[in-house]
């Protein structure tokens, strides 16, 4: 569930219900300034993985604390947007939501590395 602040009208979210998926930015608050990474890690600490590069990865403990999902879109009522898929906890601060347009999505192959597919395989 996101729920719009009360500076937001309804009319803020009009139009939104027809697209199936949305796009959410937060803020990850929760990430303490010493659990940042500037350099690289092995993500998840997963030894058998290589050290990759913070903007390799799309851990927590980035320099910016910026996260971006995207999430089905079940309904809009009012302010608030049930959702499906989003990625951060409970009370996470939602910086912005956009739309899912095809023409904003990749065009041809999209590539990773074996051990980005592994982290995704069980993930809902």
């Amino acid at each position: 569930m996101i729920e719009l602040d009360a500076r937001f009208s309804p009319d803020a979210l009009a139009g939104l219900g027809v697209f199936s998926h949305i796009e959410v930015v937060f803020h990850f608050d929760k990430v303490a300034e010493s659990e940042i990474h500037t350099g690289a890690r092995r993500p998840r600490g997963n030894p058998d993985w290589p050290a990759v590069g913070i903007f390799a990865q799309r851990g927590k403990a980035r320099p910016n604390r910026i996260g971006v999902s995207v999430c089905r879109l079940l309904s809009v009522k009012g302010l608030r947007l049930t959702v499906r898929g989003q990625d951060a906890i409970d009370g996470t601060p939602v910086l912005d939501i956009k739309p899912v347009l095809k023409g904003f999505l990749p065009r041809g192959d999209v590539t990773e590395p074996a051990w980005a597919r592994e982290i995704m395989k069980d993930y809902r």
